[in-house]
């Protein structure tokens, strides 16, 4: 749709808000810090702005009442954070059939101050094959962006090292709920 990119440039300007970076056509995005609800609309923006088309991955509870058609026309995927494997099976194969798929995820899983990460978007990474992005939203400096992609390694101690040196400046729109980058399984 050309007339998407547009009006999601105009919007982020009324707003005063800058973009940097560029999105891949295929891979996982991590999303964050992920500290508020308006996370989702300046990341649609920074995909709709660039003419990409992403699935953003979101709690099942957020696709029931008036929500859900929003969330279905703006890419968002129900995952059940109970019992994800059968969402996550569903996603493997969608991924496996598209040559253009981008997935983005909020590793904290939540917009709250955590101990860690949730590691999901990591193994399916590995899984699929596909390289993580690291897309951020700073906004202390009114910036939604994308930095480095890179495929994951395996050594996972090494990969969230260059993970935690890229969102190390990174505040997100409510300092306060910011997590540090850190897996539960790391080490």
């Amino acid at each position: 749709m050309v007339i998407r990119p547009v009006i999601a440039r105009v919007v982020l300007r009324l707003l005063r808000w800058r973009t940097e970076g560029r999105l891949p056509s295929h891979g996982i995005v991590v999303g964050a810090p992920h500290t508020s609800n308006w996370d989702w609309f300046f990341s649609l923006l920074l995909a709709w702005s660039q003419g990409r088309r992403v699935r953003l991955m979101i709690k099942q509870e957020f696709f029931k009442g008036p929500l859900a058609p929003i969330m279905r026309v703006t890419g968002g995927v129900s995952i059940d954070r109970a019992n994800p494997t059968v969402d996550i099976k569903n996603l493997v194969a969608q991924i496996e059939t598209s040559e253009e798929f981008l997935l983005t995820i909020a590793a904290e899983g939540t917009r709250s101050r955590s101990d860690h990460w949730k590691s999901g978007f990591y193994r399916l990474a590995q899984q699929t094959g596909l390289p993580i992005t690291l897309a951020f939203i700073d906004g202390p400096s009114r910036t939604v962006g994308v930095g480095e992609t890179f495929p994951p390694t395996g050594d996972i101690a090494a990969d969230m090292d260059r993970i935690r040196a890229f969102y190390a400046d990174k505040r997100g729109l409510r300092p306060a709920n910011r997590t540090e980058p850190r897996l539960r399984n790391e080490g």
